[in-house]
């Protein structure tokens, strides 16, 4: 269960995506109120009854844009995470629902033992929704991922021979006592490794590896140019050496050359796509 818990799960890191998701999972509370009518809500009687209910949707709504917001500076996220957050969710709407409910429905007595029946409530309401959201959301992303992922590397297939005939520039690296040229197509990638980094690049049809005490972003300053970016915390590459992309729900993975395989961090998704796309056109 615990290793479960540990896959990695993709998080929202648009606030679009976060405001559209937001709103859907409020209308689906307020879609499941008004169809099934649980929990008694259908002896419910009053002229404005569907407008009153409206206000959990607005509730919902709100718990999970601000539990959304307040996830998206974490770097590393996974079920266990994801699961965690839905419990917030689940608990802070139940407490506001509880509030709305005694204030302007019912009008009973504030009590915990009325706020445990809004809690089940809550949970049975929300438990279903949250397993659509989480769901919907990985398939949805898994399947668009997988789609540019596709296209793209069956574009990079169709310019496999002319990726290098027009690179001539020349990366200088210079770190403590260490002074390195390389020319930008022979230049494959960079690991981090604290504070020393891992540059992989091609001399005479060989892989070779030199490890450079220099920070990352160090590198990434003397090196950058239109086709060596940044696609993760912890690593830089060429992208004129990627053969081949794949996708899934938590992102993409780039396949370079000798078979190097490196991740692209999601906040890196929308430099390093229309990069590669532009790159082999």
């Amino acid at each position: 269960m615990f290793s479960f818990a540990a896959y990695s799960y993709p998080k929202s890191e648009s606030y679009k995506e976060i405001l559209l998701s937001s709103i859907t999972a409020g209308l689906l509370i307020y879609i499941f109120l008004i169809v099934f009518q649980p929990f008694g809500t259908e002896n419910f009687r009053h002229q404005y009854k569907y407008l009153l209910l409206f206000p959990y949707s607005i509730i919902f709504g709100s718990a999970f844009f601000a539990a959304e917001l307040s996830i998206i500076r974490f770097r590393d996220w996974n079920i266990g995470s994801e699961l965690l957050k839905m419990a917030g969710i689940l608990l802070s709407a139940s407490i506001l629902s509880y509030f709305y409910n005694t204030l302007f429905i019912s009008h009973v007595t504030l009590s915990f033992s009325n706020y445990l029946y809004m809690f089940l409530y809550c949970l049975a309401l929300g438990i279903p929704i949250s397993t659509i959201y989480i769901l919907s959301r990985y398939i949805y992303l898994k399947t668009i991922h997988e789609k540019t992922a596709e296209e793209v590397s069956q574009q990079l297939a169709g310019h496999a021979n002319s990726i290098v005939a027009t690179l001539n520039k020349v990366l200088n690296i210079s770190a403590n006592n260490t002074d390195l040229q390389i020319h930008e197509e022979n230049f494959i990638c960079a690991q981090s490794m604290e504070n020393y980094c891992s540059i992989y690049f091609s001399e005479n049809g060989q892989v070779k590896k030199l490890v450079v005490r220099i920070s990352l972003s160090n590198l990434l300053n003397q090196i950058q140019t239109d086709s060596v970016k940044r696609c993760h915390r912890s690593y830089i590459v060429n992208l004129n050496q990627v053969k081949s992309l794949k996708g899934n729900a938590q992102g993409y993975r780039l396949f370079l050359s000798d078979d190097f395989e490196i991740p692209v961090s999601r906040s890196f998704i929308s430099l390093i796509i229309p990069k590669l796309r532009s790159l082999k056109v």
